[in-house]
């Protein structure tokens, strides 16, 4: 676990790190308080400046926007969570079958890997949710299998690098069976790869989440989210841009610090790119005459 000593001596990835655990914690918090009950609208507190009561103001039907943020972080955390392990699984899955199995399987799996991901994402989330309706676990999983194909894609190169190193090959010769060597020794060893993926994954996932609940597509319009709050302010963004400013600002610290955690997590998890530590030089015996 050097890899986290390393990464907290990243300023970014330190800075990334507190802001992620930041709104994790927000969100645990709206589950047993928000300073307004954001489902409730005030026709007296319509369209209210920030102030001591609402710190961020209100929206043209009197709701808090601040009780609005703190409910729609439950969302934000939720899809990415869910669709970040979503991604992980199905691309550990599909790496594992492109990496240790028979030439026909892995040929197979990676064409498949290759037809699935010249699809785009968000159209097949479109498609979905148009069929099923809107939901966020048809966001969860269209997006984290979307994700887990980038995922399998990356992952296969570094699975079978680490298959053909000496003490795989001496594991299989002892009898082990891939799954056994998949568990014990190839996850192990490329875990950095996967947090790293799981971390950018997420934040994809948050983006997308909304940009469908913007587009409609996303969560349900009684379900507070950031995007959604965002669709229903933009209509009155020329008269009161400040209410606009806040969902987008949400949204841009979240996805910025996700991705800025993945580039430090890649970072701390290569010891050749972490900063301040050197690269371990070949000892040269010296020669007496």
């Amino acid at each position: 676990m050097r890899w986290l000593g390393r990464l907290w001596r990243i300023p970014v990835g330190r800075a990334a790190a507190v802001v992620v655990v930041m709104i994790g914690v927000v969100a645990l918090v709206s589950l047993v308080w928000t300073p307004f009950d954001p489902r409730h609208a005030d026709a007296y507190a319509r369209w209210l400046t920030p102030s001591w009561p609402h710190l961020l103001g209100t929206d043209g039907t009197g709701r808090d926007i601040l009780s609005l943020l703190m409910a729609g972080s439950r969302v934000t955390v939720l899809v990415a969570v869910c669709a970040g392990l979503v991604a992980t699984a199905v691309g550990v899955l599909l790496a594992a079958l492109g990496a240790l199995t028979a030439r026909p399987i892995r040929e197979s799996v990676a064409v498949l890997v290759d037809i699935l991901i010249a699809f785009p994402v968000l159209l097949i989330a479109m498609m979905i949710s148009a069929v099923w309706g809107g939901s966020l676990w048809v966001v969860v999983w269209s997006v984290g299998i979307g994700y887990g194909v980038n995922i399998a894609r990356v992952a296969r190169a570094e699975l079978r690098r680490v298959n053909r190193a000496d003490f795989v090959l001496a594991a299989r010769a002892s009898g082990l069976t891939n799954g056994q060597i998949l568990a014990r020794h190839l996850l192990p060893n490329t875990a950095p790869v996967f947090i790293v993926q799981l971390s950018w994954s997420m934040a994809a996932a948050v983006l997308a989440e909304a940009g469908l609940s913007y587009l409609g597509f996303g969560a349900p319009v009684t379900t507070p989210s950031w995007g959604l709050l965002l669709s229903e302010l933009q209509d009155y963004i020329a008269v009161h841009p400040l209410s606009v400013l806040w969902p987008g600002l949400a949204i841009t610290a979240t996805v910025f610090s996700l991705n800025l955690l993945g580039d430090a997590l890649r970072e701390a998890t290569d010891p050749t790119l972490a900063r301040g530590e050197r690269r371990p030089q070949a000892h040269v015996p010296e020669v007496v005459a």
